[in-house]
């Protein structure tokens, strides 16, 4: 009852003055059980009476009630409101010195403490980050047997490797070569707490690598021995050590310099041999895992060609059957990726009926906004950089026309330019094909209301400024178009301060009043 909180709570106070811990003891006691009765209550009454501030003298190593007041800290720190408070009371640096502790209840109610504070709370990263807690929590890591004992630890370390600056400092603490060790011990154990470790190993390790200098720390220009370690998980037998090469190699992938030498290297083979062995009974999160890699290894120029020899795309389009967004949305980024720039490869995936076909139904995922707009994105690209008219023709038969007329009104620019220009090549390349999906799509009070839209920007209203010269050649199209004044909107615009802009307005009026 709270009387009794408010009690122990003085007592503590007064016990902390006089540092006679064993006082303390009963006091502590009242506390956990209160705290286990109303966890959020009696924490905001530890933090009113200011008792936090007193806690770092309870918490010295050889004082004998170190552990209550962990486990207390652990408690409190579940509530997020009371986790700045718990730095600001100074208790991180006693709880990392108590990592050092050879009692196990010292040690895994420290380890809750401290991961509790860190959870989800940016300030306290921070804070972190200027301790030797990575230092203190590897070494601590390397001298663990129990099973239990490591996974506490990383129960830390994993909310604290969120940070860069701890990832780096636990890169430089040599946690990767304790990663690696507990992957080789586990990967082919049976036991339950095997497969939990060799988990929480791998995931960790990819964690590390999302940052950018603990990044390219391990890659070590492609000769680290931690890269060359992860590649051979790539081939292994087991999903979870699969899962994380790739997405291991994903994260290599994130700069040109990495992304050049690793395809030089022949880790394109051993991806799509990855998702070879996946296409059937494939793991989802593999086939993910996988695909990103593939696509950011296309983005730089010099290894779209490579990749393209050696067979990725058709490796990718076994996929164009799975069901799955996940799958879907990285399949068509990767081929996006890889035909950019790339007019034969353009040409052979956009007269390929079947994708096509797949496409269309896909920019109808009204649920999965970015499948929809990745195959809205692709339809345009093959278009865009193939330049061809079978293409363009396959995308007419296959229904693609009214998809493109409606991401040209997309609410991103980049969208709207590469609709456009998809659609320009259209017409320049088959009007009389394309005349009646234009016509359907109301393509002409599209451009109408793109260009009189003050927001749209140059680039945007260029494009829709030559597009409507090149559908005049159309007997339906010319008369939408002379029935919506475009003369207005477009005299209006050879005041635009692009000049770009102007120049193409001047020149499509002098079009309208010709052929008025």
């Amino acid at each position: 009852c709270p009387e009794n909180l408010s009690e122990a709570l003085e007592k503590l106070k007064l016990a902390s003055a006089d540092g006679a811990a064993a006082s303390a003891d009963g006091c502590l006691d009242s506390l956990l059980k209160a705290l286990g009765n109303n966890n959020t209550e009696t924490s905001m009454k530890i933090q009113e009476t200011g008792v936090l501030p007193l806690l770092p003298g309870l918490l010295q190593p050889q004082s004998s009630c170190s552990t209550r007041v962990a486990n207390i800290i652990a408690e409190v720190a579940k509530n997020e409101f009371m986790r700045s408070p718990c730095v600001e009371a100074g208790l991180i640096p006693p709880l990392i010195q108590l990592l050092s502790s050879t009692d196990q209840e010292i040690l895994l109610q420290t380890g809750r403490a401290l991961g509790n504070i860190c959870y989800d709370s940016q300030s306290s990263k921070e804070q972190f980050a200027s301790t030797n807690i990575a230092e203190e929590l590897v070494r601590l890591f390397q001298k663990q047997t129990e099973h239990e004992k490591k996974e506490m630890i990383f129960e830390v370390l994993a909310p604290l490797a969120e940070n860069d600056v701890i990832k780096l400092q636990l890169v430089e603490a040599g946690l990767v070569e304790c990663l690696l060790d507990v992957v080789a011990k586990t990967v082919d154990g049976e036991r339950e707490e095997d497969v939990t470790q060799l988990k929480t190993a791998s995931d960790l390790m990819v964690l590390l690598l999302l940052g950018d200098e603990s990044m390219q720390k391990l890659f070590e220009g492609g000769k680290g021995s931690v890269f060359q370690r992860v590649l051979s998980w790539i081939p292994s037998h087991n999903h979870q050590l699969q899962l994380a090469g790739a997405l291991a190699i994903a994260n290599f992938a994130r700069n040109d310099g990495n992304c050049i030498h690793m395809v030089d290297t022949g880790i394109v083979q051993k991806l799509l041999e990855l998702l070879d062995r996946h296409v059937e009974e494939g793991n989802v999160t593999v086939q993910h895992a996988a695909l990103s890699a593939l696509r950011n290894l296309a983005i730089p120029v010099v290894n779209k060609s490579k990749m393209l020899s050696a067979g990725v795309a058709d490796v990718v389009l076994k996929f164009l059957q799975s069901e799955m967004p996940p799958v879907q949305f990285k399949l068509l980024g990767t081929l996006r990726m890889l035909i950019d720039t790339q007019a034969e490869a353009a040409e052979q995936l956009g007269t390929n009926g079947k994708l096509v076909e797949r496409l269309v139904e896909w920019c109808e995922a009204k649920d999965h906004a970015g499948v929809m707009g990745e195959s809205n994105r692709l339809l345009s690209a093959l278009i865009r950089h193939s330049k061809s008219k079978e293409v363009v023709r396959t995308v007419i038969q296959g229904g693609g026309v009214k998809h493109l007329v409606t991401m040209a009104t997309s609410e991103h620019m980049i969208m709207q330019n590469e609709a456009l220009v998809a659609l320009g090549l259209i017409a320049g390349l088959d009007l009389v094909s394309a005349e009646k999906d234009f016509v359907g799509a109301n393509l002409v009070s599209v451009l109408h209301k793109l260009l009189s839209d003050e927001k749209s920007a140059p680039e945007i209203k260029y494009n829709s400024m030559i597009l409507i010269c090149a559908v005049m050649g159309s007997e339906p199209l010319h008369k939408e178009v002379q029935s919506l004044a475009f003369i207005d909107v477009v005299s209006k615009l050879r005041a635009h301060d692009n000049k770009t802009v102007s120049h193409q307005a001047s020149l499509t009026e002098q079009r309208l009043t010709a052929q008025s």
